[in-house]
């Protein structure tokens, strides 16, 4: 071998570096240098060396010699296929939320992607889309930002799902830098919207409470619910509640046992309810069922409990609970406290929740309406559709303010039990019925007032914004105003009381005792405090920018809907979407434009702060610069249509326009064309490049300054929290008795007297809804009296015919019972009450073929709660016990049913029937008295009802009358007769009626 160069024979140096680079490597070639030439070698087959050359010795022994072998194939590595960053990050959080319906911000929309767009869209009126990716299409559906809450209501409301929204949170530039060509935005779940965890939705109803409900039980006595047993062998059971309105702050907490559990769900009437998610299928349904069932929704909580000590509420909780309050719960109570307040965390993942004190609610307290009874006498919804149109709780709503009615819902599901709470309301109301001028004053100034309890808590969760400040400073000036009103009032009965009290000593005692009333409810106002706050919000907001700054968000959205508007339109037409990118991004710049015409919108005062003040100077100045700068320019290129302005794409640049275009733009110093056509012309120039810098930042100032003072704004309304709650406290009540008193004046109600006795005296009673109907028809109401409880009549059995009016008797007097133990004034003549522990009825029909219950299974159900739970301080209404099976069968269990309620119970009742046997039957039973409605007939085939209740049996139910009077055909009629006739029971031309010894009329 020979070589040319300076190279001993033994060895040779070469200098050589990697002249061909990474592919050089690759393919095993080496380049060295000799003398002045460069020659590739393959016996060289790896190069080592990166970087400047070098010198390498190598021994020519060590050269591999022969055929070399075949280097191995390249094999390409191919980059692995992904979707897009928006799409990854949507599919994530559906794999971790996988429960709910993910809604991902992008830009100014809300989308949906993969299976959730067929699977929900159709449900909600959404148009699905297609988005090509590297790994196929991807279906897509969304909507604009600014109808979340009306998609919200239909996925959580409507549909009963669970709502996870991911908004996009721009990353921080250090982030994006050391990322190139990463994303821009992260995105992360940052809440779960639930029924129960609704907080300012615009769906959420301003008149009832928006109720989370947990329920717990010691999972050790999950084994008594799947006994063959009846629910009354599982009372030793105990469960835990605790309920929870995050849009108000309202918590709660109670225990109750197995047979009372449904009742109270329904009276509470939560829209979620919570449960520990480990027991197996059978317990859950099992559970569900003692539950009860609901417009609820129901979530078994698999979730971390967060919450684990009764010491952990205090994290939440606005004033800490002491060791003494703690002692007042039970354990079954605070476990339920544990997980709703675990499962509200969960779901409100960046949201710092902030909660009032629990208070305990305990069945000595209130009276309890079980859960028939809520639906049977129809107390806040309608048996009919369900609606509150019709109701009690409809037709006693007179309140003005949101949260006045949520009080009077939960006052007429859970009556007092304490005379001295209810005169105390009775008196207030008293106060109001008899002071027209001061009643209608008060109504005026509660109109002008805030939903203050929601507007409180939506600031103890940083929600809270300029529009709620200036709320909340309106109803502190009610506040004040009202407190002056009665004040004034107060000062005034006084001094006539006194003047009157030599002559008129009872008359001036029921003043004193009903003006105490206001002294009581001034002696709770705390007004000092809040006052200052009022001043400070005043003084620190600016309303004509607040109103400015709506009236262009109401211009963009009502953009934003007349562009969805025409994509719909479209698509009805079979047309192509109209294209909007253009259209929105005009808008954008429009709205940017409008940004730099030094006529910006701000929503503090100059004189909110010292920082403020000196910024809107600096910010003046520098506008006025600008005024001058552009007279200047216009003078050097005598250009009139010269105008400063700023853009997205452009920044600050001038612009001329129309016939001004030809002006001396050359002569200006530093001035750099960018933009050129035959009408306009724009260019950058430095002097207004760097003062539009300046302008900008002095509105970066202001704005943060503005946002400082927002915050020291809100730190003082926390500072006043408790006191602003206590007197939005008096406002509903206020607010309550008002309501009442207007409804006693316009329907001749009349105040009930409450004692500790076991009896009512009820005369001329009305039912309040029934009432209500007739008198809008122009008809009259028949009122009757009762006197149920009495020694000798502690049971009434009431017989009549069909349509008589039995079932409207046993429903108005529950219905007056509930509504003066709620301290409203009762539609009767007179009125007096014994305390009433607890609410039953048994009436109407119907079965429950879910659970495989008859309406005859049904029946009995409700009928073993009500002789089970009933005591001689209840109230029992039944009718038509026995119905659902044959007579004889029937029979046998309505006289059971006296027999018990007589003799055990001993409580008052009603009992309504068409058993008439039962009448002979319990001739012999002490305290029990019959009466009965009729029909009259007019001698010419006519005949009409007759409501009144007298002494008797009435042993006629006229139940063919009633089917012609449906319309049924008469040749069936016929039929019926005949049957009835050969059978001995046919209805005999005059009505038989077994009439006793008449009694008073006020026993009627």
């Amino acid at each position: 071998m020979k070589f040319r160069g300076s190279l001993r024979p033994s060895r040779w140096t070469t200098s050589y570096g990697l002249l061909n680079g990474p592919a050089a490597r690759e393919l095993g070639v080496a380049v060295w240098q000799t003398g002045n030439r460069s020659r590739k070698s393959p016996l060289l087959s790896k190069v080592h060396v990166r970087g400047a050359k070098r010198t390498t010795t190598i021994k020519a022994s060590s050269l591999p010699q022969g055929v070399l072998p075949p280097l191995p194939p390249t094999e390409s590595i191919q980059p692995e296929k992904t979707y897009p960053t928006v799409l990854q990050q949507h599919l994530n959080n559906v794999r971790k939320f996988s429960d709910c319906v993910v809604l991902t911000r992008v830009g100014d929309f809300y989308e949906m992607y993969f299976d959730q767009v067929e699977q929900y869209a159709p449900l909600v009126g959404l148009k699905t889309a297609k988005r090509a990716t590297t790994l196929g299409d991807v279906s897509m559906a969304g909507f604009q930002h600014t109808q979340l809450d009306r998609y919200l209501k239909m996925f959580v409301q409507d549909l009963g799902k669970q709502v996870a929204i991911s908004e996009q949170i721009r990353l921080p530039e250090s982030e994006r830098n050391s990322r190139r060509g990463g994303p821009m935005f992260d995105r992360k779940v940052t809440r779960i919207v639930t029924a129960g965890t609704l907080i300012d939705e615009s769906f959420v109803d301003p008149f009832e409470s928006n109720f989370l409900l947990a329920v717990h039980v010691d999972p050790k006595e999950l084994a008594h619910l799947t006994d063959t047993g009846s629910i009354a062998n599982r009372g030793a059971m105990r469960f835990g509640l605790a309920w929870v309105d995050v849009s108000s702050g309202d918590f709660y907490t109670q225990s109750c046992d197995a047979s009372t559990l449904a009742s109270a769900v329904s009276r509470i009437g939560p829209k979620e309810v919570v449960v520990r998610k480990g027991a197996d299928q059978q317990h859950a349904d099992a559970l569900q069922r003692l539950i009860g069932e609901g417009t609820y929704s129901t979530e078994f909580f698999d979730g971390d409990q967060s919450m684990k000590a009764f010491a952990d509420w205090n994290e939440v909780l606005e004033r800490q609970v002491t060791t003494e309050e703690l002692t007042a719960f039970s354990e079954q109570e605070k476990q339920a406290g544990n997980l709703v307040l675990s499962f509200i965390g969960e779901k409100l993942i960046d949201t710092n929740v902030r909660l009032q004190a629990p208070v305990r609610r305990s069945a000595e307290e209130t009276m309890v309406i079980d859960r028939q009874s809520l639906r049977n006498l129809e107390i806040r919804a309608t048996l009919r559709d369900g609606l509150t149109r019709g109701s009690l709780l409809q037709i006693f709503r007179r309140t003005v303010t949101n949260s006045g009615a949520r009080l009077l819902s939960q006052r007429l599901v859970s009556p007092s039990l304490s005379l001295d709470v209810i005169n105390r309301r009775l008196d207030l109301v008293q106060e109001f019925h008899e002071h027209d001028v001061l009643r209608e004053r008060v109504i005026a100034y509660l109109q002008r007032t805030a939903d203050t309890t929601r507007v409180l808590q939506r600031f103890s969760i940083a929600k809270g914004d300029a529009d709620d400040m200036l709320s909340l400073a309106r109803t502190i000036n009610m506040v004040q105003q009202i407190a002056d009103s009665l004040q004034t009032h107060v000062v005034q009965e006084y001094d006539v009381g006194s003047s009157t009290q030599d002559t008129d000593v009872e008359g001036s005692v029921k003043t004193r005792i009903s003006v105490l009333s206001l002294a009581d409810i001034l002696a709770r106002l705390m007004l000092a405090g809040p006052a200052k706050l009022a001043k400070s919000i005043a003084s620190t907001i600016d309303e004509e920018g607040l109103s400015k700054q709506h009236a262009v968000e109401d211009e963009q959205a009502l953009a934003s809907e007349e562009m969805t508007a025409d994509v719909v339109a479209a698509d009805a037409a079979g047309k192509s979407s109209p294209k909007l990118a253009r259209r929105a991004s005009k808008q954008a710049s429009l709205s940017a434009a409008q940004s730099t015409d030094d006529q910006d919108i701000w929503i503090m005062r100059r004189s909110a702060s010292p920082a403020l003040g000196q910024a809107h100077a600096k910010l003046d100045g520098l506008i006025a610069t600008k005024q001058n700068l552009a007279n200047k320019l216009r003078v050097a290129t005598k250009a009139e249509s010269l105008t400063l302005k700023w853009s997205a794409q452009l920044g600050h640049f001038i612009h001329i326009k129309g016939r001004d275009v030809t002006g001396r733009v050359a002569a200006l110093d530093g001035a750099h064309s960018i933009s050129s056509t035959k009408s306009t012309r724009s260019f950058h120039l430095t002097e207004w490049s760097q003062l539009g810098v300046q302008i900008d930042d002095a509105k970066r100032r202001i704005r943060t300054e503005e946002s400082h003072v927002f915050t020291k704004l809100r730190a003082h309304i926390l500072e006043n929290l408790m006191h602003l709650r206590r007197n939005a406290a008096v406002l509903d009540e206020l607010d309550v008795a008002c309501s009442s008193a207007t409804i006693a004046k316009e329907r001749n109600l009349i105040r009930p007297i409450l004692d500790t006795s076991t009896s009512h005296h009820i005369i001329g009673g009305r039912h309040p809804t029934v009432d209500i109907g007739l008198r809008t028809q122009g008809r009259q109401f028949t009122s009757n009296d009762c006197l149920v409880g009495q020694p000798s009549q502690s049971i009434y059995l009431i017989t009549g015919p069909n349509m008589g009016g039995k079932s409207t008797y046993l429903r108005q007097n529950a219905l007056i019972t509930i509504l003066a133990q709620t301290g409203s004034y009762v539609p009767a003549d007179y009125a007096k009450i014994g305390l009433v522990d607890k609410i039953f009825s048994r009436v109407g029909s119907a079965d429950n073929l879910y659970q495989d219950q008859s309406t005859f299974m049904v029946e009995m159900l409700e009928t073993a709660a009500i002789l089970k739970q009933a005591t001689p301080r209840s109230f029992v209404i039944m009718d038509e016990v026995g119905r659902g099976t044959t007579p004889e069968d029937g029979l046998a269990v309505g006289y059971a049913c006296l027999h018990h309620l007589q003799n055990v119970n001993r409580c008052r009742a009603l009992f309504a029937t068409h058993f008439h046997g039962l009448v002979d039957m319990t001739r012999g039973f002490e305290g029990l008295a019959c009466f009965c409605t009729d029909v009259q007939e007019d001698g010419e085939g006519g005949w009409s009802y007759v409501h009144k209740m007298q002494r008797g049996a009435n042993r006629q139910s006229h139940a063919l009358r009633v089917a012609r009077l449906a319309g049924m055909p008469e040749g069936a009629i016929e039929v019926a007769g005949k049957v009835l006739e050969g059978l001995g029971y046919g209805e005999k031309s005059s009505h038989t009626v077994d009439i006793k010894p008449a009694a008073s009329a006020a026993a009627g």
